[in-house]
């Protein structure tokens, strides 16, 4: 099996919001996977459609195998048999940066996926970490913001931000920062892309 360094291993499920109370314990039932059994745990749930997404934030960038996601798969399915559609994915981050109001609660993480359309990987990536992530990251009300690849499922980028409220979004500062020419030109070439405002699901400390 193929080993990648990870930073961040991501399991996404549909779970419903009954069986979250047990989700911050999930750490404890990793220990067949040692490079996991100190990860960082953070959980955030969206009501619109029932979904988890758990990051497990490694201590240090470490090799894991492909196969060792199947591991994590079969874990959470056993630690809560009311989920379905559960998958695991290695993240590697490319860009990560304190957020004007970091200091602040997030009670809101807002995650937006996509895959570049061919021929514009390199574009797309010099947007997002040059000018996008960094422009976002410095409205008020944004905490943090993070960009992921993800090695093993589609899409690809991962881009995410931890807000105070739902309201950032809207924020004069934060629209500015979208409705750039160089968005304009980028954003059309987007495919597959998933948008999702998710809540903090109370799941051990910060990254």
């Amino acid at each position: 099996m193929a080993l990648l360094q990870t930073d961040v291993v991501l399991v996404k499920a549909v779970l419903p919001a009954d069986a979250l109370e047990g989700v911050a314990h999930f750490r404890d039932w990793l220990g067949a996977i040692p490079a996991l059994a100190s990860a960082n745990l953070r959980a955030f749930w969206s009501a619109a459609s029932d979904t988890l997404y758990l990051y497990l934030e490694l201590p240090v960038a470490s090799p894991l195998e492909s196969a060792d996601l199947a591991i994590v798969e079969d874990i959470f399915g056993v630690s809560f048999p009311e989920a379905s559609g559960v998958q695991a994915s290695r993240l590697s981050r490319v860009f990560d940066v304190a957020g004007a109001s970091v200091g602040e609660g997030a009670a809101f993480h807002y995650v937006v996926e996509t895959d570049p359309e061919t021929g514009w990987a390199e574009e797309i990536a010099r947007w997002y970490d040059t000018e996008h992530m960094p422009g976002l990251a410095s409205v008020p009300g944004c905490v943090r913001a993070s960009r992921f690849l993800n090695h093993d499922h589609s899409p690809l980028s991962l881009a995410c931000y931890d807000l105070m409220t739902q309201e950032t979004l809207g924020s004069e500062p934060w629209l500015a920062v979208r409705n750039t020419d160089w968005s304009s030109r980028a954003r059309p070439h987007f495919t597959n892309t998933l948008r999702t405002m998710f809540v903090v699901a109370g799941a051990g400390p910060r990254m």
